[in-house]
């Protein structure tokens, strides 16, 4: 049997860490859910993810700090970053797409499938 790609999601929010834990699943990847930066980097979930989905907005560490830090660590893990806001200047290294608040499944289900592309 496949492995399921694991997509790991950090939100502060509990109903978008949870509707996007339900459509990965729907869409047939492994997720893992965090409430903050800090909590992901407490872990060793990192060492199995496929892809990440940052929130721009955390509390403490900001998603943009953590995929800088995780990268500065050496993880390189393809990045979907996702904002209620305004979208950063630039897309940094990793970082495959900003999507806005409130963003389609087909955004999503584009945005991963570009990302487990880069992870190979």
């Amino acid at each position: 049997m496949r492995k399921q790609p694991l997509v790991v999601i950090v939100d502060d929010d509990v109903s978008v860490r949870e509707s996007l834990a339900n459509l990965l699943r729907q869409l047939g990847y492994a997720e893992k859910t965090f409430e903050s930066a800090e909590e992901l980097m407490a872990s060793d979930a990192a060492l199995n993810a496929s892809c990440l989905i940052l929130d721009i907005g955390l509390p403490g560490m900001s998603g943009p700090e953590l995929q800088r830090e995780l990268m500065r660590r050496g993880y390189s893990i393809p990045t979907i970053l996702i904002t209620g806001r305004t979208a950063p200047d630039l897309l940094e290294e990793g970082v495959i797409a900003c999507l806005f608040k409130p963003f389609s499944d087909q955004e999503l289900e584009s945005a991963l499938d570009a990302a487990l592309r880069e992870k190979g």
